[in-house]
This record gives C-alpha cells, sequence and structure tokens, in this order.
C-alpha cells in the first residue's frame, strides 16, 4: 500500500487557489458565486487599522453597500414565505434612542412558542435587520413553529453608525431583556439567542454580559454561526490554521482588523470579552447555557469559531461544534435557492435547537 502524502488544504496547499479552484467547494456555491463574478480573490483592502477613522468609516460605508447590494442580488428570486406575520415595535435605549425589534409569528401557531432572538451579522459595524436576507431568514425561522425577534442595534459604522463598542452589545441587551419582560404577550416560552458573523460574536457576548450582570436566566441557549470574535488578527494564533487556508475566499483576512477597529477604536477593550469571545477565560464562561458553535469549511473565520467551542468545553457548558463543509463564510445563509438542503438544514438546527431547550 503506497501511503498518501498529506497535501495541506486550501491556499496553504496551494496559494493560487481561489474559491472557484478549491476542491473542497460546494460546486453549486461556485455556480452562483461564478455568475455574480464573485470567485476571484478581492481586490485588496484599500487601507490598514493605522489610517484616520474618517477613512476607516468612509471604507465601512463603501463594504456595506457592496455586501448590501450582494445579499440583494442573492435574493431576489428567493420565494416568499407563506404563513408567517411581521410587526415591528420600537422601544427606547437607556440614552434615549431607538431601538427597533422586527417580529414575526407563524400564522395560527398554536403556543406558547419559543423565542428566538436573531442579531444580524456585519462585524459589528454594518448591515442592517431589514435587509433582504436577514428579513427572509427569520420568516423561514418563523415559519418552522417559533416566534422570532430581530434586533436593530446601532452599528459601529455604516448607515446607522458610528456608535463603537459597548453601543450595539448595549442596545442588544436592551431588546433582549424587553422581549424577555413581554414573553407572555409575544406567545413565548424562553430565549434563544442567535447570531451569524458579527451577529455570532454579540450573541456570544450577550450571554457572558448576562452571566456578568446577574441576569443569565433569561438566556436559554445560543446558537453562533461563523462568529467573528478573535479581535487582533496582526499576530493571530498559528492554530488558528483557517486564516490562512482559506484567506480571500470570498473574505479577506486584511479586512478583519478594519473592522476590529472601527468597532473598538485602538483596541481600547480587545481583552473584554463582551467585545470579543474569544478573549474569554474559563470564569466568564462556566454557568453558561448550552451553545452551538456552527462554523464553515471554506470559511477565514472558521478555527476560531471552533476554538471557543472548545473554550465552552473545557468551562463545563455544553457545547455543539459544527463545520458545514463545501461551504464560505455563512454559506448557509447565502444560496436559498441553489443549495435549498442546506438552508433547510440551518433552519431545522437553528429551530430544533431553541425548541429542545423548553
Amino acid at each position: 500500500m503506497t501511503e498518501t502524502q498529506h497535501v495541506p488544504a486550501g491556499r496553504l496547499g496551494d496559494p493560487a487557489h481561489t474559491l472557484g479552484t478549491d476542491p473542497r467547494a460546494d460546486p453549486r456555491m461556485v455556480a452562483v458565486f461564478g455568475a455574480l463574478g464573485a470567485l476571484d480573490h478581492p481586490a485588496p483592502a484599500p487601507l490598514t487599522a493605522q489610517a484616520s477613522r474618517e477613512e476607516l468609516l468612509a471604507f465601512v460605508d463603501a463594504a456595506e453597500e457592496g455586501f448590501e447590494g450582494l445579499f440583494t442580488a442573492l435574493g431576489q428570486d428567493w420565494a416568499p414565505v407563506d404563513g408567517v406575520t411581521r410587526e415591528h415595535r420600537t422601544i427606547t435605549g437607556a440614552g434615549g434612542h431607538e431601538i427597533g425589534l422586527h417580529i414575526h409569528r407563524p400564522e395560527g401557531g398554536t403556543g406558547p412558542l419559543p423565542v428566538i432572538y436573531q442579531v444580524h451579522g456585519g462585524g459589528m459595524v454594518m448591515l442592517q435587520t431589514e435587509g433582504p436576507l436577514y428579513t427572509h431568514w427569520r420568516d423561514e425561522l418563523a415559519a418552522a413553529g417559533t416566534v422570532v425577534v430581530g434586533v436593530e442595534y446601532r452599528n459601529g459604522g455604516g448607515v446607522r453608525g458610528p456608535h463603537p463598542f459597548p453601543a450595539g452589545l448595549e442596545d442588544c441587551a436592551a431588546g433582549l431583556q424587553w422581549v424577555h419582560a413581554h414573553l407572555a404577550e409575544l406567545g413565548g416560552t424562553h430565549l434563544t439567542v442567535t447570531g451569524d458573523s458579527g451577529g455570532g460574536n454579540l450573541a456570544l457576548a450577550l450571554a457572558i454580559k448576562a452571566r456578568r450582570e446577574g441576569w443569565g436566566e433569561v438566556i436559554a441557549g445560543v446558537y453562533a454561526q461563523c462568529p467573528y470574535i478573535l479581535g487582533t488578527w496582526d499576530k493571530p494564533p498559528a492554530e488558528l490554521h483557517s486564516l490562512w487556508e482559506n484567506d480571500k475566499y470570498w473574505l479577506d483576512r486584511a479586512l478583519f482588523p478594519l473592522l476590529a477597529t472601527v468597532y473598538d477604536p485602538e483596541g481600547a477593550h480587545v481583552d473584554d470579552p463582551t467585545c470579543w469571545p474569544l478573549r474569554a477565560r474559563t470564569p466568564d464562561l462556566t454557568g453558561l447555557p448550552p451553545h452551538i458553535i456552527s462554523t464553515s469549511e471554506l470559511d477565514p473565520l472558521r478555527d476560531e469559531g471552533l476554538a471557543y467551542h472548545r473554550m465552552l468545553l473545557a468551562a463545563g457548558v455544553p457545547s455543539v461544534g459544527k463545520i458545514n463543509l463545501g461551504l464560505c463564510h455563512v454559506g448557509e445563509l447565502l444560496f436559498r435557492e441553489a443549495m435549498p438542503d442546506v438552508y433547510a438544514e440551518a433552519v431545522r438546527d437553528v429551530t430544533g435547537f431553541a425548541k429542545s431547550l423548553a
């Protein structure tokens, strides 16, 4: 028997690899991104984290416009979800500002039902809850038999900025506490927090913050998708192989420190786990509710999510770690029509987890 030579994956094995040529990539994803011209390596970031704040905020403005445009293009042919009602409520934050809550319910659902508190992605500095990608996602979760509340928090930059840490987290916490206080009115039983990418950061940070402040019982569980949680990428830990292996697969690693600097100027909170959850230590995590940490095989952020899952286990927290094979960053949310089985599995997993916590 001839011994098979091990070849490192992705760009570690071949620096010329793109998302379109990596043999691990799901061909359905490749076809969609190919049609949109999004398979080649993204253009290098025009700035470094040492740029002025004005330059960084302008960069985020442009990036937000680009991502929203891509998400609109991806979702333009998605069929609407039947059997769901939507309601918008506004509450007042501690500073007197408005916090929007987008509530989705299944029509005719017999309750009370689990409540899923959804935090949108965008590196904590861009995107909006009412965007088509997240509106459809909440509709799907509600149609599966849950009440879903999406929180519109202040971003570190973009249209809803600039409000650096801890503004967005404080808004998410205020919204979560409001939902918990109104569970009976909403027809809910208990609260599961979920979020993707930057929303995954905030979902994990909410659990740490709630435990730290003595209201941790509000959260029954946390489901984080592809969380963005390291906090500094200038000298990333060598064991986070995916930062090199999957660099420039839709996301350029150079983007991460720019977003981090907008969210946490000058790294003032780099060691605070409610800002960057991967900085947590065992005392921060002990006693947290059950978690699921879902990652994507071809995501530069994959290994920081897996590292957090292992930290939870070491602290005695029930946690399940997942890798979605063949997918890019938050790929389970992007390809509703091209990969309906993948999308449906993501809906089943999040709603099934929420229901299991009753």
